[in-house]
């Protein structure tokens, strides 16, 4: 029945107050089609909001999210892959010209690396998943080796930095970056203090935004 149907109070102030206020900005989107300024590629995380904590607008950002905001490493064999087909139609259809790849505090993909999931059919996609980060895990434990909650900040931290790193084995990515076109950029999100830090790759490290 309608009435069963989750937000539907949500949906119809949509349609009646806030496309209303929006509609000359989707016609004009519909009509010229969608230019983004970036590919924010983020958690699935119910609790990011990714045109909140950047103040960005309808059309502004291509969003791709996903457990742990991980980017598995181009392999042209693999037969389905969402997570590569959206960078590759972001960066070589829709050229935008930065990527940000945003992690953030609490993330309980980071944390799964170092607990034993059951080994349950329902879950078996998320256990393949968590493999792309195996070599973040062993470099957070030679760090810290005990869990703990800096471990897991840790790992949240390398975790961004890895990603980068996977970026730029996509052929598109990398020579859009070379060109000078592309620019990349890892993002932490403090989510219990709504704060931002970004990744200096010249000294490995983060630093607030503001």
């Amino acid at each position: 029945m309608k009435k069963n149907i989750p937000f539907l109070k949500g949906v119809e102030s949509f349609k009646k107050l806030k496309f209303k206020e929006y509609e000359s900005k989707y016609k004009e989107l519909v009509e010229k089609g969608q230019s983004p300024k970036a590919l924010f590629i983020t958690c699935s995380d119910s609790r990011i909001h990714p045109e909140k904590i950047t103040g960005t607008d309808i059309g502004d950002l291509f969003i791709v999210r996903n457990i742990g905001n991980m980017i598995p490493p181009f392999k042209p064999d693999n037969e389905f892959h969402g997570v590569a087909a959206a960078i590759e139609y972001a960066v070589s259809v829709l050229n935008v010209p930065d990527i940000i790849v945003c992690g953030h505090s609490y993330c309980g993909a980071c944390e799964s690396l170092y607990k034993d999931l059951p080994d349950d059919i329902e879950i078996i996609h998320v256990k393949k998943w968590l493999e792309i980060d195996n070599e973040v895990k062993q470099l957070a434990l030679q760090t810290i080796p005990n869990q703990c909650r800096e471990l897991y900040e840790l790992t949240e931290r390398l975790n961004i930095i890895k990603q980068l790193e996977n970026l730029l084995t996509y052929p598109g990515v990398k020579r859009r970056v070379e060109e000078g076109s592309l620019r990349l950029h890892g993002w932490y999100y403090i989510i219990e203090k709504g704060e931002i830090e970004y990744y200096d790759p010249e000294t490995n490290q983060f630093h607030p935004i503001v």
